[in-house]
């Protein structure tokens, strides 16, 4: 009689365990096949589809930049065709979730659904909060901050750096008082991101139908006094129109730039992460970053590593 309830005890024990491992072993397997899902779909498709928007020397419009060249990489490296989808900053971002997006500073909801043209975004793409909240993020693949600029010949001038960046930004801020600052909603050249309502400056959200490119021109041409413009457009403008603009100083700390997925496409982030440190270790991205921007690392001297 004990031998036979030892072994139903050891029939029933060896049964749980059997039942309890499989459940385990299913929920692994549906977790792989939820995680596999992204990086398998865009593989039976046969290509990556590539959100941007013609922005500095990210994607130039003409076929190439940074940011092309990434995601061509990434979709050799995948074993697909690549195609570019061209989209804008309004709609970029909805373009990829598939659902209309409205935000805060820190803060951003989802609405109304609309089509999914995308499957990453790369444009150079600033990190920014709101973003966070609907987004998931690539490791950095470019420094970046946001500058105010000036017709050369404007009385503004450039600050005398004091090696406290708060401090560079709180003397921006102090000679903006009546001055005409152009911004753009949406983007990081966003005024509500910076505080600028209340330094007195006139501000100026440019329309639609102006781009982040033509910020620099704008200036030139006298549709405002100063607009805000990150470091790599800047740098494009400073070496495209040499004399004719100037750079007055900050109005915001370092922030980066980094290649954007679907919060749920989780194996293809990671698969782009493999990808992108093997390129940065290769030494192959540093070259990349070189051909668009030499300029890069006098500004940003640690930015991979240098």
């Amino acid at each position: 009689m004990m031998r036979v309830c030892i072994w139903r005890w050891s029939y029933f024990l060896l049964l749980f365990l059997i039942i309890g491992l499989s459940s385990l072993w299913g929920d692994a397997a549906r977790a792989d096949a939820a995680g596999d899902s992204s990086v398998e779909r865009i593989r039976q498709a046969g290509v990556l589809r590539h959100l941007g928007a013609p922005y500095a020397r990210f994607i130039t419009g003409g076929g190439d930049g940074l940011d092309v060249e990434l995601a061509q990489g990434f979709a050799q490296y995948l074993g697909v065709r690549y195609a570019f989808v061209r989209s804008d900053w309004d709609h970029i971002i909805p373009d990829l979730l598939g659902r209309e997006v409205s935000h805060t500073e820190d803060e951003a909801q989802l609405g109304a659904g609309v089509p999914v043209r995308g499957d990453l975004i790369a444009s150079g793409l600033t990190v920014l909060a709101w973003r966070t909240r609907v987004l998931q993020f690539s490791p950095t693949t470019f420094p970046t901050g946001v500058w105010l600029i000036a017709a050369a010949e404007h009385p503004l001038h450039p600050i005398v750096p004091t090696g406290d960046r708060d401090a560079d930004i709180a003397l921006v801020k102090k000679m903006l008082g009546g001055v005409s600052v152009l911004t753009k909603n949406n983007t990081c050249l966003d005024h509500t991101l910076y505080d600028l309502d209340v330094t007195g400056a006139r501000i100026h959200p440019t329309p639609a139908s102006v781009s982040v490119n033509e910020l620099a021109p704008a200036v030139m041409d006298g549709m405002a006094e100063t607009s805000l413009l990150d470091v790599p457009d800047a740098l494009v403008a400073l070496e495209k129109w040499p004399g004719r603009i100037k750079v007055i100083g900050p109005v915001s700390g370092p922030q980066t730039m980094a290649v954007a997925f679907r919060p749920e496409d989780k194996a293809l982030h990671a698969a782009f992460e493999t990808y992108f440190a093997e390129l940065v270790s290769s030494g192959a991205y540093r070259r990349m970053v070189e051909r668009y921007y030499p300029a890069i690392f006098s500004y940003f001297p640690h930015f991979l590593g240098r």
